[in-house]
């Protein structure tokens, strides 16, 4: 497990509301609801994908994490500067590293069903700090 400091780099404070949404499709779990499979509650969203459908960054940044986590399976994570990052989990595939720069809209990971995950979806998760936040206000409507 490999986690970069970026807190000294000059990252793009891309992440601003009315962002692209990382993928397309229907959700299936809402940030603060009680997760069926567990009991705790989201603290993301779920949205069901299809497999290996194009993951894309909400925002320019800086990958700081790029591995497999338990319950999380393959799992990126973008630092967007001004202690906002965003994190995409379940995915088939990861197409960026850590240090990698992307930009909005680039794909950073291919949708699956790792993780524990049973459907093909993509967890989507953004953290002010250590403190997830809901990230239906940050998408785009």
């Amino acid at each position: 497990m490999c986690i970069r400091d970026s807190s000294s780099s000059d990252i793009s404070k891309g992440l601003s509301r009315g962002s692209p949404w990382p993928i397309r499709g229907s959700l299936a779990g809402r940030f603060g609801q009680t997760r069926p499979d567990t009991g705790d509650v989201w603290r993301g969203i779920l949205i069901n994908a299809s497999a290996g459908a194009p993951v894309k960054a909400v925002a320019s940044g800086q990958v700081v994490f790029a591995n497999w986590v338990r319950g999380f399976g393959n799992l990126i994570i973008v630092d967007h500067g001004g202690g906002y990052m965003s994190v995409y989990g379940y995915n088939q595939s990861l197409s960026k590293g850590v240090g990698d720069t992307v930009k909005t809209g680039q794909v950073v990971a291919r949708a699956g069903s790792t993780g524990g995950q049973v459907e093909p979806a993509v967890y989507f998760e953004i953290r002010q700090g250590s403190r997830p936040v809901d990230p239906l206000q940050w998408l785009a409507q």
